[in-house]
């Protein structure tokens, strides 16, 4: 564990919370599922003198995975020991970017061969939809084609996902979910590993491994302007490793870029400009980051290109600068953050590099003293998202 303490202002990320019912359910075939009606409430008795009302159920976290080793997802209650918390659900070749909609019902999976629908509460897939720019081969691995980054709109109504066609440049496809189907597509950099939305949903954006780019997308018109993202440069090209994987957007809309655990690029997604970067001490190759309130929670993987150092999760306070460093074993690939019952906040970082160098499960780290606790998911979790339920 190590300290900094440079000074930087910023605002986190307020992230909002879904609602689900999910029963831990075995993978069942694939149904179409009705839609019933609106419910019509009865009036609701007043109380008596005296009487106090049930308290609100209390919520809980699971996590939703991508199985980059299989053609499943996984929802994992972070809480259970072992692999007794974890159900299977299959959605199609090689997944990659996962998320779930605001009210926790839908799970999205970007595959290999098409946008899986997801629903939560029966933990069966609903739908495959094949993406308007087809992957022309079915692979696995960190370069196949087909999905990659995914994003879900503040009010659910789109699903954006960053698909690849061995092209050098990849599409922006735009998910309809009312429709179910996609609407729209847009050109944008190459190999987007993340892709991320403004808070209020103006905008799409794209973190494009292969150009050392972000591409902000406009929601209404679907016009992409691509911002270069290059604080060591881009001599190398396909072959440097300074370059942004992940990013997180902070309240204000601005985007948070680590690039090799040293500087936190920060970018107005409009103007393109870029300023007032934050530092870190992490040294270390950055992969998934997230925000938790005023702490931004990346990942390391090790000593590649200018990092030198090993394998860590970094959190990193927006408000004072300091930074708190945990060890990680092996390298992992992105980040969530969820709460215990004792709202306790923990990182669950998953295991699936995609260089293949990471383990087959999620490395818990609660971040008010970085204690580490290990939890088995077979099958290579690579992607992680966070979602509430009751």
């Amino acid at each position: 564990m190590h300290e900094s303490t440079e000074r930087i202002s910023r605002r986190g990320l307020l992230a909002a919370s879904a609602l689900a019912v999910l029963p831990l359910l075995g993978c069942a075939p694939e149904s179409g599922t009705p839609r019933s009606g609106p419910a019509t409430a009865s009036p609701r008795p007043m109380p008596k003198r005296g009487a106090t009302e049930p308290p609100a159920p209390a919520k809980r976290t699971l996590l939703l995975a991508s199985l980059a080793h299989e053609d499943a997802v996984a929802v994992i209650d972070p809480a259970a020991e072992g692999e007794a918390g974890i159900t299977r659900i299959r959605v199609g070749a090689a997944p990659w970017g996962v998320g779930v909609s605001p009210d926790g019902g839908t799970g999205y999976a970007a595959t290999a061969e098409g946008l899986a629908v997801i629903d939560l509460r029966t933990a069966k897939r609903s739908a495959l939809v094949p993406y308007q720019h087809p992957a022309p081969r079915i692979g696995s691995g960190e370069y196949r084609p087909g999905g990659l980054g995914l994003a879900v709109s503040p009010d659910g109504a789109r699903i954006y996902v960053a698909v690849g066609t061995d092209e050098p440049r990849a599409h922006l496809e735009v998910f309809d979910s009312a429709g179910g189907r996609f609407a729209g597509s847009v050109r944008v950099g190459g190999r987007p590993f993340d892709v991320l939305v403004a808070p209020d949903g103006s905008w799409a954006a794209t973190v494009d491994h292969d150009t050392f780019s972000v591409t902000v997308v406009d929601a209404r018109t679907l016009a992409a302007q691509e911002h270069r993202i290059a604080p060591f440069g881009t001599e190398g090209g396909l072959a440097s490793w300074e370059k942004p994987h992940y990013g997180a957007v902070d309240a204000d809309g601005t985007i948070l870029l680590p690039v090799q655990g040293k500087p936190v690029v920060r970018l107005d997604p409009r103007s393109g400009r870029t300023g007032n970067a934050l530092r870190s001490r992490a040294n270390s190759h950055a992969h998934g980051t997230a925000l938790d309130d005023r702490l931004l929670v990346t990942v390391g993987t090790g000593a590649f290109g200018n990092a030198t150092g090993e394998p860590n999760l970094s959190v990193l306070d927006l408000d004072s600068g300091a930074e708190r460093i945990a060890p990680l074993p092996v390298p992992h690939e992105t980040v969530a953050v969820w709460r215990d019952a004792e709202d306790e906040a923990w990182a669950a970082v998953a295991g699936g590099n995609t260089r293949e160098a990471g383990w087959d499960g999620i490395t818990h780290v609660r971040l008010r003293d970085l204690r580490l606790r290990r939890q088995p998911v077979p099958g290579y979790p690579q992607a992680v998202v966070a979602f509430a339920a009751r």
